[in-house]
Formats: structure tokens, C-alpha cells, sequence
């Protein structure tokens, strides 16, 4: 049996909690793109597991939030409990797919409440993340064993403060078992802010044991490239691409004896 909660935001403190979903009979009832906005919570009692699970078009704050709940729905029901995140997995993925057939009932875990919160636990949940670079091939490990979100193009990755962008690779050139996208090392982000306002990104964050491994930005594939203007000069194909004389072009290249004074012939015109 699955208990699922909805993570929701509101205008008071503590601003978030959890309400019960009663509706319903599988999980697969709940998890559709109609609640793609939203954010659940779903608890497994019988694998002792918390899933954390953001719909493709929930609010980035919720998303946040949805994760402090978590932490406060594993302390409130036991320690023995983990939290895991669903969107790891594809949506053709098997343990995706067991979890969407799972019956809904009830089980020992309760909602979160205003009654539920503290000063201490909220500032508790906020400081467990933590900031220091990461090893890079391990946030990469970390990184691609999250499926892509469907629909989407990853164009840039930042890891410890560089910045990789994905070149495609034709695929007569690669082995067997190697991706046709290869990450390509850009440089290093400068000191201050970045700011991506030219495509209309959409950025994920990958956190493991609390440290964050990387950024990603994607842009849906439906979205035009801008369109590139061309500032340097073009030769028409014509120009060149039609037969000329040979001769004429040795004749362009040969320097003649002695050169017309054209200072003196300027002089003579002005007198």
C-alpha cells in the first residue's frame, strides 16, 4: 500500500504543508500529466521508502519545498525510512512503472501541519545542503544516472564552477556502447553572477548526500535556434564557380617593369 501527499504553498507561515490524496485507487491515478504542476509525496510502507516526485511543470519553490517535507515526513513517521527521488527514473523505466501499479491505502504516515513545524527544525532542513565542489567524475556519475526529462535537450552543464556544453557526435565514429553526445569542456564560469536570459531555459539541480553535484539547463527541442546574422561578406556562388580564362588570371599576377607616376600625372592635371 502507497500513501501519497500533496506538497502545497500557503500565504501564512509556515507557508507549506501536506494534504492526504483520498482519491484514487492505484498510483497511476494521481501521477498523470493533468497534475504535472503539482508535487507529491508518496509513502511505501512496505519498502520503508519516502518518494519525492515533481510533475515537469511544478513551480521550482514548490519543488523545494516538497523536498523539506519530505525530511519532516521521514523524521515524523521514523528514522528507518529513506527518501528517494522518483524522477530519477524514466517513464518507461520498470521500477517507474511497478510504482505507478501500486494500490492506494492507508498506512502510519499523517499530514504536516502548522503544528508540525519549528524555528529550529525549519533552519535544521535548510542547512543539511551543502556547497563544495564535487570530484567531477563522480557528479557526472550522479548527473546521467537521472533520465532526461522527455521532450527536452540538455545544451550546458556546470559542475564546480565550469561550464560543459554537449556536442553531438556522428555515430559512424563511435564505439559500441558509447552515447552520441559528448560533453565538451567550455571553460570556467568567472567571478559574480551569470545570468541565462537569451533561450528560455529550464534548470535542474542534482543534489546527492546533500552536496550539490551540478546545473543543468535545458531548452524543450521545439524551441528555434535564433537565428545567426551574418556580418562578414558574402561571395555570391556565381562569381566563382563559373569557368574563366587562365590566362587572364596568370596576367592578374604578373608585375610589370615599371609603374606609371601617378603623383606627376595628378601634378600636371591640377596645373
Amino acid at each position: 500500500m502507497v500513501q501519497i501527499f500533496e506538497a502545497l504553498e500557503v500565504r501564512e507561515e509556515p507557508y507549506y504543508l501536506t494534504v492526504e490524496v483520498e482519491e484514487g485507487e492505484k498510483v497511476r491515478d494521481i501521477l498523470t500529466s493533468i497534475n504535472s504542476y503539482k508535487v507529491y509525496l508518496l509513502v511505501d510502507d512496505d519498502t520503508k521508502r519516502i518518494w519525492t516526485y515533481y510533475g515537469q511543470n511544478s513551480p521550482f519553490k514548490l519543488q523545494i519545498f516538497g523536498g523539506i517535507l519530505a525530511g519532516m515526513l521521514r523524521k515524523k513517521i521514523g528514522i528507518f525510512y529513506r527518501v528517494f527521488p522518483l524522477n530519477k527514473y524514466s517513464e518507461d523505466d520498470p521500477e517507474f512503472l511497478a510504482i505507478l501499479d501500486k494500490p492506494l491505502g492507508s498506512g502510519k504516515a499523517t499530514t504536516i501541519d502548522k503544528s508540525d513545524f519549528s524555528r529550529l527544525a525549519t533552519q535544521k532542513f535548510f542547512a543539511d545542503i551543502n556547497t563544495h565542489n564535487p570530484r567531477l567524475s563522480k557528479a557526472l556519475e550522479n548527473i546521467n544516472s537521472y533520465s532526461k526529462p522527455e521532450d527536452f535537450k540538455r545544451i550546458f552543464l556546470i559542475v564546480a564552477g565550469t561550464i560543459y556544453s554537449e556536442e553531438e557526435v556522428p555515430k559512424t565514429i563511435l564505439t559500441k556502447g558509447e552515447s552520441p553526445d559528448n560533453l565538451v569542456k567550455m571553460g570556467r564560469l568567472n567571478n559574480g553572477f551569470t545570468f541565462f536570459g537569451d533561450r528560455n531555459y529550464s534548470t535542474r539541480i542534482v543534489i546527492n548526500n546533500r552536496s550539490i553535484q551540478g546545473i543543468e539547463l535545458f531548452i524543450h527541442e521545439s524551441d528555434e535556434i535564433p537565428v545567426v546574422q551574418i556580418k562578414s561578406p558574402i561571395i555570391n556562388e556565381e562569381k566563382f564557380s563559373n569557368e574563366g580564362d587562365m590566362d587572364k588570371l596568370i596576367a592578374g599576377f604578373h608585375i610589370p617593369d615599371s609603374l606609371p607616376d601617378v603623383e606627376s600625372a595628378e601634378h600636371e592635371k591640377q596645373t
